[in-house]
C-alpha cells in the first residue's frame, strides 16, 4: 500500500514480487489396481499410499497362495499384484498407490451394487474352526494347497486365577503347504504358551492379559478369535463339545488338534475347492475403480497406471480413457502365452502378440511391453512367470530419478532386477523385433553378457501416422510432466487482473522454470530460444478473451527424440600409400 510521507527523511516500502516459483510435478508415482489378500487387506477399492513393499505387506497382507486365484492367473485374466508391487520397488520405484479389489467370490451373499464396502471383513468363504464356544477365523486362504491347523496342548485348569477357574493351554497354529502346493512353499507356525479361555475382562472389569481372545487378536497373523456366547469352557471336556467344528469325538488325552475347513461359498469341509477359470475375475471389479468421482479419481496426481496381467479390452479401454483424463500413462501387459511369431511352443498352439495387440485399445498415453518375465518367487525361490508392467514401472522411476523424464526408459542401462530371463515363448531375434517394433510393441530382451533389459520406447499409437508427434514414450511423458506441473502451479493466476502486468508475471514464472529444464538438458536446441517458447500477451489473449475472463498461455518445447536406430557407415580408403 502506498505510504503517506509526513516528515522529511527516508521511507521504506516493501513491494511484492510479480514472479512465482514453480515446483516440478512428480513423474513416477504409480497406481496398481488388482486383487489383493482377501482377509488381510485393510481397505478395499480406495487408493492407499505406500513407500516400500513392507508398507504393502502392512496394508494388503503381502504374498499369498490360493488355488482359487490360480486358474484365472494361469488363464491370463489377471496377475499377482503383490509380485508386481515387489518388482516395482526392486527396480527403482519409490512411491505408489494400491487399489485393492475384492472379488465377488469373497463377499457374503449377493454383492451390493456399486463399490463394495471397504469395511467388509468376514466373508462366506473364510475358513473357521471352533473349540467349544471359542471360534477361530482364518486370516489366510485355506484351500487344497494350504492347510491351517490349531493345536491345544497341556490343557489344565488354572489355579488361583483372579477370575473364575479358567482353562489354560499352549496354543500352536500352523499354516502348512499340502502336496498340491507350489514347489518350495514354506510353512508358518505361531506359538502362544499358557493362554486361558477366559474373557478379556474379569467380573471386576480388570483386564485378563492372557485371555485367548486378547492374545490371539493382538498378535496372530493367521487367525482371529472370538467367543460365540458369554460362557467360557470350565473343564477340559468343554472343548470337546458338539459345537466344535469339525465335531471332536475322540477320547480326551490332554491335547487336541482341529483343522480349519472351507466356508460354504468356496467348497465343503475336508474337500478340495472348485477353482475353474472365471471364478474370480470380473471386468466390473476393475472398471468401477476408475469411474468418475471414484476414490482413485479424486487422487490429486499420479503418473503411471499398472493393472498387472489384465489384457481384456474392456478394462484397458477404461484405463486408457482414465489416464487421458488424469494426465497419466498406462503400462500394458501382453497375454501370457503370446509369442513373437505365433509359432507352436511346447506342443501348445499360441497366439502372435501382433494379432492380440491389434485388438487392444490404442492411446498416446499408453505403451505395451512384451513378453512375460521369468523371475524367482521371493517366498520359495521357485521359478515363476510374471507380467512385465510392475517391473517396467520401476525402470521408469529409476530412469526418471537418474536421467530425467525426457530420457527413454529403455536401453542397456535398464537392467531388470530379480528377473533371470524372459519366458521361453517370448525370446526373439533382431529380425523379429524389427517386425514388432514398428507396430508399437516394446520388447524386453535378454542379451548375452548384459541380461534382460527394456529394448523399446514407443507408445501404442506409434504406428498411426496421425500421432507421429507422440510416437515415443519419453516425448509423451515429457509433455504430461509439463502439463501436470503447470496445472499444479498456476492456480495463483485465477482472478488476477487480466492485463499486461499479469501476462508479464506469467511469462517470467514459466520461462524461469523452463530455463532450469533447459540447463538440465531436457530439450533440443543450443539456446533457450531454440529449446522453448512461452507466449502470453495481447496476441494470445484478445479483448474478446478478456471480456470472457480468459487468459491464454502458449508453452512450446523442442522434445528430445531417442536415438532409436544407430547407423554406422564403414568405407574402405583405397589407393593410399604407406609411409614410414
Amino acid at each position: 500500500m502506498p505510504i503517506t510521507p509526513t516528515y522529511p527523511g527516508l521511507y521504506i516500502e516493501e513491494i511484492a514480487s510479480n514472479s512465482h516459483t514453480i515446483t516440478a510435478a512428480p513423474t513416477s508415482v504409480t497406481v496398481f489396481i488388482g486383487y489383493t489378500h482377501p482377509f488381510q487387506t485393510t481397505t478395499f477399492n480406495e487408493p492407499v499410499q505406500i513407500f516400500s513393499f513392507a508398507d504393502y505387506e502392512r496394508y494388503f497382507g503381502g504374498f499369498f497362495y490360493s488355488s482359487y486365484f490360480a486358474a484365472d492367473e494361469a488363464a491370463g485374466l489377471f496377475g499377482d499384484v503383490a509380485m508386481a508391487v515387489y518388482q516395482f520397488f526392486q527396480n527403482g520405484g519409490a512411491v505408489a498407490y494400491v487399489v485393492g479389489l475384492m472379488s465377488k467370490r469373497f463377499l457374503p451373499g449377493s454383492p451390493p451394487a456399486g463399490n463394495w464396502p471397504a469395511t467388509a471383513k468376514f466373508y462366506n468363504n473364510q475358513a473357521t474352526a471352533a473349540c467349544g464356544n471359542v471360534e477361530f477365523a482364518a486370516l489366510v486362504v485355506v484351500d487344497a494347497q494350504f492347510q491351517l491347523t490349531l493345536t491345544l496342548e497341556n490343557i489344565v485348569a488354572a489355579q488361583g486365577s483372579p477370575v473364575e477357574t479358567l482353562l489354560m493351554a499352549d496354543v500352536t497354529i500352523t499354516y502348512a503347504p499340502t502336496a498340491a502346493a507350489p514347489v518350495g512353499a514354506n510353512s508358518t507356525t505361531e506359538t502362544y504358551p499358557r493362554v486361558n479361555f477366559g474373557p478379556a475382562q474379569d467380573a471386576n472389569g480388570l483386564p485378563n492379559a492372557n485371555s485367548i481372545v486378547s492374545v490371539i487378536n493382538g498378535s496372530s497373523q493367521l487367525v482371529t478369535a472370538a467367543f460365540t456366547n458369554q460362557s467360557q469352557p470350565q473343564s477340559e471336556h468343554d472343548l470337546l463339545s458338539a459345537s466344535s467344528s469339525p465335531p471332536l469325538t475322540s477320547p480326551f488325552v490332554n491335547s487336541l488338534s482341529v483343522q480349519f475347513v472351507f466356508g460354504p461359498a468356496m467348497g465343503t469341509p475336508n474337500s478340495s475347492p472348485v477353482a475353474t477359470s472365471g471364478n474370480i475375475f470380473d471386468v466390473l471389479d476393475f472398471t468401477q475403480a476408475m469411474l468418475a468421482d471414484s476414490p482413485l479419481d479424486k487422487l490429486a496426481i499420479f503418473n503411471l497406471l499398472v493393472i498387472p496381467g489384465v489384457t481384456q479390452a474392456a478394462v484397458l479401454s477404461g484405463a486408457s480413457s482414465f489416464c487421458l483424463t488424469k494426465r497419466a500413462f498406462l503400462i500394458m501387459d501382453p497375454p501370457i502365452n503370446d509369442t513373437p511369431d505365433g509359432a507352436v511352443y511346447s506342443s501348445v498352439q499360441t497366439t502372435s502378440i501382433s494379432s492380440d495387440f491389434s485388438g487392444m485399445p490404442k492411446s498416446k498415453n499408453s505403451a505395451l511391453y512384451f513378453p512375460y518375465l521369468q523371475s524367482n518367487d521371493p517366498r520359495s525361490g521357485a521359478v515363476v512367470y510374471i507380467p512385465p508392467s510392475g517391473t517396467v514401472a520401476g525402470i521408469f522411476a529409476e530412469i526418471d530419478q537418474n536421467r530425467g523424464v525426457w530420457k527413454a526408459p529403455a536401453g542397456l542401462e535398464t537392467l531388470l532386477n530379480n528377473v533371470t530371463d524372459v519366458v521361453p515363448n517370448g525370446r526373439m531375434t533382431d529380425q523379429r523385433q524389427g517386425v514388432l517394433n514398428p507396430q508399437g510393441i516394446n520388447c524386453i530382451r535378454n542379451f548375452p553378457g548384459v541380461g534382460p533389459v527394456v529394448f523399446g520406447a514407443r507408445t501404442s499409437v506409434s504406428a498411426n501416422s496421425s500421432f507421429q508427434e507422440w510416437k515415443y514414450v519419453p516425448v509423451r511423458r515429457m509433455a504430461l510432466f509439463l502439463e501436470q506441473t503447470l496445472y499444479a502451479n498456476l492456480g495463483w493466476v485465477v482472478f488476477e487482473p487480466n492485463a499486461d502486468p499479469l501476462w508479464t508475471a506469467i511469462r517470467s514464472t514459466i520461462e524461469s522454470f523452463m530455463l532450469g529444464l533447459f540447463k538440465q538438458g531436457a530439450f533440443q536446441g543450443n539456446t533457450p530460444s531454440d529449446a522453448f517458447q512461452v507466449k502470453c500477451d495481447n496476441q494470445t489473449t484478445t479483448q474478446d478473451d478478456i471480456d470472457k475472463g480468459i487468459v491464454n498461455i502458449v508453452v512450446a518445447f523442442a522434445p528430445l527424440q531417442p536415438a532409436e536406430f544407430v547407423v554406422i557407415q564403414i568405407a574402405q580408403l583405397a589407393g593410399q600409400t604407406q609411409t614410414s
